[in-house]
């Protein structure tokens, strides 16, 4: 699962919404540390001159780890702090900005509203749902008499505060979108996308690109269309750093540590009386389950001695890329499919093959010989192994070489595809295997961490000392750059996420620095190593890009002209005749296609799809440009308006087209805003 995708499924309510953003702001109105610290040099950063404190962001933070963890009893994972810090963050910085904007338009609420809100039919969801009875619905007897009750003065008191920040949000929403309609034009159209069918004869003129000297511009024609276009090639400010990264994975002495912990475990297990799913709950990093499974299915570090093991015995613990692993062998069970285990020398040429079966069956060392001359790189290397697999796993000459083969016997050369195979069947098997298992990842441990860390802030400080690439160099530290870094960068190529970096890199100089920085491979110090200001790509930057898209629009206009010739051969409407002026005009027929939908044979093409919407049936169009070429259509057929379907339908499509509108409205109105903001964002100081 994607990075990005985990935080989703951690944290949905982190998804910028209305009432999400209320919360916060309702949060943040409560919040009084920033008095009781007052304005020393611990600012977070501001907006629009508005400090956030350390101490805000941080009880920001740990209010909403414990949110999460009411949520669904998961902590956020340390890997994820960055990704989740960021969230926070960008959420904060929207909410300071709204709260700022409803005191700019002097928003206000009455207590009678808040009065009406909550005495009235509908009362808010966040307050009803603690009163929802064992059937489902809103208890509203509770409801009243705990809002009348005088010992729940106080929790009625925070509701208060609660629903006036709905209020002041909901009008701030009303506010921003109170310019959004929708046209009857709007309405019409969708219609049409969802209920009119149409098919239609067309003509297609499409020029290849390559190898035709009239389309290739001159280098006026590409200075021209720079000058004109120069807007298109503007560049934003960009970042390089040079840096070294200290992995901090589980050192040799740590996978040593894990394995005798689970060899002790396995100790435990065999002389206690409980049972070994006690253990698995106990000590293991997935949760239990007895699983049944083909040799095939288990990893290979293991195979061989589970299939071995007798039942009720334990194996391992075994090193996987899962991590170490004990298993428990219940059973084995019979199934109706074989699997077989077999090793393969790979050669090319049939002769050496030949000669390679003569040396092994006069008994050569057959893993000797295949780590020395077989040319699949992958089984090679491990003396020919492919391990375990069954049918439909390799190509059919293979398969029916080894799953005909005897186990222990050398075959003669067989041929593939990929060349001459000598297969040595090493086992067969129709088991299935009961297991459990304990499984303990191989990560570093806090020393090996430490370790790290101290090691990195040593290079930082020999670094600034006597320079970077030198002490690199001295101490024998690989220096990797990265590609050019734009501020707003999501993750940093060959890194991965640190906001806290790119903000360092982008309010430091060339050659300055950075402190020790956290990604998930390990710990990073990094050197600024160049500085593009913003500004426009040169024309040498960008010639071979503008020539391509001259020579697309020469292509065009050339396909159009060729068009507009087939046009006036095509008045008595047979469109065969496309053909005498152009051999290559593509005559065809789009079948059942809609206004907004794909084209049979074509693809999305909105200006074919919209021309043929427009046109009468039988109507031949004039000329014009699609995504493919130029195009003459003739619509043949099309669903008839509905009047009475459209009269019915209007309403409920206004309704969803306005509310389409209003939530992009607000979403572009919110990203304007936090550009046009002041946002200093100093997170890097005090998390890296």
């Amino acid at each position: 699962m994607g990075m990005m995708a985990k935080m989703r499924s951690l944290a949905p309510w982190f998804i910028v919404t209305v009432g999400g953003l209320f919360v916060l702001f309702m949060v943040l109105s409560d919040s009084k540390i920033a008095d009781a610290i007052g304005t020393r040099s611990n600012d977070l950063g501001k907006v629009n001159g508005e400090k956030i404190s350390y101490q805000d962001f941080a009880n920001l933070l740990d209010r909403y780890r414990e949110f999460q963890l009411k949520q669904n009893g998961q902590e956020i994972p340390e890997s994820q702090m960055d990704q989740f810090r960021d969230q926070v963050w960008e959420s904060l910085v929207s909410q300071k900005l709204m709260e700022q904007k409803i005191s700019e338009y002097d928003l206000n609420v009455s207590d009678n509203e808040i009065k009406d809100l909550l005495l009235g039919p509908n009362p808010p969801q966040s307050v009803t749902q603690y009163f929802i009875d064992s059937t489902g619905r809103f208890n509203r007897e509770a409801y009243d008499a705990a809002i009348r009750n005088p010992q729940n003065k106080t929790a009625i008191l925070q509701i208060e505060d609660q629903v006036r920040q709905q209020i002041l949000q909901e009008k701030l929403t009303s506010l921003v979108n109170a310019s959004a309609f929708v046209t009857d034009e709007e309405i019409r159209r969708k219609f049409d996308d969802d209920n009119v069918r149409m098919n239609a004869d067309y003509i297609l003129v499409s020029l290849p690109i390559q190898n035709d000297s009239t389309l290739i511009p001159t280098n006026d024609e590409i200075s021209n269309y720079y000058s004109e276009h120069k807007n298109d090639y503007k560049k934003e400010e960009t970042r390089k750093v040079k840096y070294v990264i200290f992995n901090t994975g589980a050192s040799h002495s740590d996978t040593i540590a894990i394995e005798k912990n689970l060899s002790a475990i396995l100790e435990k297990v065999k002389s206690d009386t409980s049972g070994f799913k006690t253990f698995v709950e106990i000590y293991s990093e997935k949760p239990y389950s007895k699983d049944t499974l083909q040799i095939s299915q288990i990893p290979a570090a293991a195979q061989d001695l589970i299939v071995n093991a007798k039942a009720g015995s334990f194996v391992g613990p075994v090193l996987t890329n899962e991590g170490f692993i004990l298993y428990k062998v219940n059973k084995s069970i019979k199934s109706n499919e074989t699997l077989v285990k077999a090793s393969h020398i790979l050669v090319k040429d049939e002769n050496q093959a030949k000669t390679i079966y003569k040396d092994l069956i006069s008994g050569g060392d057959f893993a000797k010989i295949a780590i020395e001359k077989s040319e699949d790189p992958g089984s090679g290397k491990n003396g020919g192994s492919l391990g375990w697999f069954g049918k439909g796993q390799m190509v059919p000459e293979f398969e029916k070489a080894a799953f005909n083969g005897r186990v222990g016997k050398i075959q003669s050369p067989i041929k593939s595809q990929f060349g001459w195979h000598i297969i040595l069947v090493t086992d067969k098997t129709n088991n299935k295997y009961v297991v459990e298992s304990i499984i303990n990842k191989v990560i570093a441990s806090p020393t090996t961490v430490d370790k790290k860390y101290n090691t990195a802030t040593d290079f930082q400080y020999l670094a600034e000392e006597n320079g970077f690439e030198s002490t690199a160099k001295e101490l024998g530290y690989q220096v990797l750059e990265t590609p050019d870094l734009l501020k707003d960068a999501s993750s940093i190529p060959g890194l991965g996420s640190n906001r806290s970096l790119l903000l360092f890199t982008f309010d430091n100089d060339v050659d300055d620095i950075t402190p020790v920085f956290k990604f998930q491979s390990g710990y990073v110090v990094a050197l600024i190593s160049d500085v593009s200001k913003a500004g426009f790509k040169p024309l040498d930057e960008v010639k071979s890009s503008i020539e391509l898209l001259v020579k697309r629009e020469k292509k065009s206009e050339k396909e159009l002209s060729i068009t507009k010739e087939i046009e006036t051969k095509i008045a008595d409407s047979d469109f065969n005749k496309a053909t005498e002026v152009f051999s290559d005009a593509k005559i065809s027929t789009a079948i059942n296609f809609t206004p907004a939908g794909s084209i049979p044979t074509l693809g999305r093409d909105y200006a074919f799809s919209q021309k043929a919407l427009e046109l009468p049936v039988n109507k031949i169009s004039e000329p014009f440009k699609g995504n493919r070429g130029s195009y003459i259509i003739k619509v043949t057929s099309k669903t008839p308006f509905d009047s009475t379907s459209f009269s019915m339908q209007k309403n409920s499509i206004r309704t969803s087209l306005l509310n389409q509108k209003k939530s992009a409205l607000y979403t572009q109105w919110l990203l304007e805003i936090k550009n046009e903001a002041d946002i200093v964002d100093n997170r890097y100081q005090f998390f890296r």
